[in-house]
């Protein structure tokens, strides 16, 4: 029974100095100073890749939704009391449960296992759970590539439903899916969406071409060379290839370099993959660099939207504020191409994703809490309807140690704002980013906020979001606007005429429900 028991429990533990994050059957317990006390749930958590099982291959053992375990007052247990699966006793471990403290000062972007993430459970947040069949039909999409991928996810509303299911001229989308996806998609047939995360890009692209030149447009012609360099050198540093079929299934996939997507997750330089990987995705094939600086990546999202936010807030306004990061800027956005409810319709019918993604998060960052009575009913975590209310200290020292740390390239944007909002002069001005550069090879150094950092914190809150919201749409604007030109040469003009008359379509639905909402008003 006992043996049993440890199999049905799955653990995930956070701390630094005087707190931990432990959930167990029962799940989340908060903070000693005031957060909610009873989390009753146990995410479904998946056991992460054990120190053997380092491939780039590898995923979660498992992510059924029977993982789930009942929960009850008896079932609290102290964190000596639990052994993590990881941790098992015929394959001990002498690695930590929890991450250090500060683990994002100071991250090693250059590791290649598991075992060297900062934690046993270290980013186990970022896998969802999906159905078991359609999570296998997504796989059996990425063997039928010989070219390596090391890192892929799927992600979009082909994959997490958006809204109810409405029968469209896209019913027959996909020429002979799987029972799995037609199930899932519950007949309405949309494009599956793929990243897919490559070492080497020419080599990559050369073994592509080889097995699926019918895949490319007329740019394939001209060899790997020649698509590689535009993959590298325009936009964001991604060569999608949209309007494929592959196992009876319409799919799109986007090639991008590990160390661009590395980057741009830790820098948010062009903020264009990082954006996607601030919602919900299915992870297909892992990789411990990619999971290491996606955590900073979710992290930073829920310190720039706490900076966006007031003091007290819901969840639903704190993951749609995260969610639309990535859209404050994009070229889509801006012409009728896009659902203009996409934001929140994807938090309605994702909110447990995007709790399972980030309350974790949350119970590790000392500024902010969950301060609902609702969080200590049974389950609650799983109710799509509950919208929790969290608040946070909007003292100008906190917030000015979340400014300083923002993601390095993105944070440099909103310096050089603000310098020229509070007239510093050039030489004071450089002193200062010397004196904050994250790139000292002689020692960490743990970011806090200094006078500089505490001024911008503790501006007029609506004049802090505007300079932020301007700092993301610059972030975003130029990548998105040139990938989207991209596309025209990578995916030729037909398919590009497709997506966006489907684009089109979208935005069309999306303005005809916000008519029919507003009569019904």
């Amino acid at each position: 029974m006992a043996l049993r028991q440890l199999s049905l429990t799955r653990t995930i533990r956070y701390g630094s100095q005087n707190q931990s994050l432990l959930l167990v059957r029962v799940g989340w317990q908060y903070r000693q100073y005031g957060a909610p006390y009873g989390w009753s749930r146990s995410f479904a958590s998946q056991s992460p890749p054990e120190a053997g099982k380092d491939s780039a291959y590898s995923d979660l053992p498992s992510d059924s939704a029977s993982s789930k375990t009942l929960s009850s007052p008896s079932s609290r247990t102290s964190k000596s009391s639990v052994s993590s699966p990881a941790q098992s006793p015929s394959k001990a471990s002498n690695r930590p449960t929890s991450p250090p403290l500060d683990w994002d000062d100071d991250p090693d972007l250059s590791i290649s296992a598991f075992s060297q993430l900062p934690s046993s459970n270290f980013g186990v947040n970022q896998h969802m759970v999906i159905n078991d069949e359609f999570k296998e039909a997504l796989r059996q999409i990425l063997w039928q590539f010989r070219a390596p991928i090391r890192y892929a996810f799927a992600y979009g509303s082909g994959v997490f439903p958006q809204g109810k299911a409405s029968p469209s001229s896209s019913t027959g989308l996909h020429p002979a899916p799987s029972s799995a996806i037609t199930n899932v998609q519950k007949g309405e047939g949309k494009m599956i969406d793929f990243i897919f995360g490559v070492s080497y890009t020419q080599h990559w692209h050369s073994l592509n071409l080889q097995q699926h030149r019918d895949h490319y447009s007329a740019i394939g012609s001209l060899g790997s060379y020649v698509v590689s360099g535009i993959q590298d050198k325009w936009g964001a540093g991604v060569y999608f290839n949209p309007y494929v079929t592959i196992n009876g299934t319409l799919i799109k996939y986007g090639v991008v370099n590990l160390d661009t997507l590395c980057r741009d997750l830790s820098e948010w330089d062009t903020l264009y993959l990082a954006g996607r990987l601030q919602k919900p995705v299915k992870i297909l094939r892992d990789d411990p660099r990619v999971r290491l600086a996606n955590q900073v990546n979710l992290i930073s999202a829920l310190r720039t939207a706490l900076l966006l936010l007031p003091p007290s807030f819901n969840e639903r306004e704190l993951y749609s504020t995260i969610a639309g990061i990535s859209y404050m800027g994009d070229l889509r956005m801006t012409l009728p191409t896009e659902n203009p409810n996409k934001v929140t319709n994807m938090v309605s019918n994702q909110l447990p994703n995007f709790r399972r993604l980030y309350a974790p998060l949350i119970e590790n960052l000392p500024n902010v809490s969950f301060q609902d009575p609702r969080c200590s009913r049974p389950n609650w975590a799983d109710d799509p309807s509950a919208n929790a209310t969290l608040v946070q200290d909007m003292d100008p020292v906190k917030r000015g140690n979340m400014v300083r740390r923002l993601p390095k390239s993105f944070r440099q944007k909103l310096y050089f704002r603000y310098q020229s909002k509070f007239q510093i002069p050039h030489l004071e001005f450089n002193k200062m980013l010397e004196e904050t550069n994250d790139e000292d090879p002689t020692r960490i150094k743990r970011r806090q906020g200094g006078k500089f950092e505490q001024r911008v914190a503790g501006q007029d809150h609506q004049a802090l979001r505007s300079e932020v919201r301007g700092v993301i749409k610059k972030t975003i604007g130029w990548p998105s606007m040139s990938q989207t030109i991209k596309g025209l040469v990578t995916a030729g003009v037909g398919r590009t005429w497709r997506y966006l008359s489907e684009k089109r379509q979208k935005y069309n639905q999306g303005r005809k429900a916000q008519s029919e909402e507003t009569v019904q008003r």
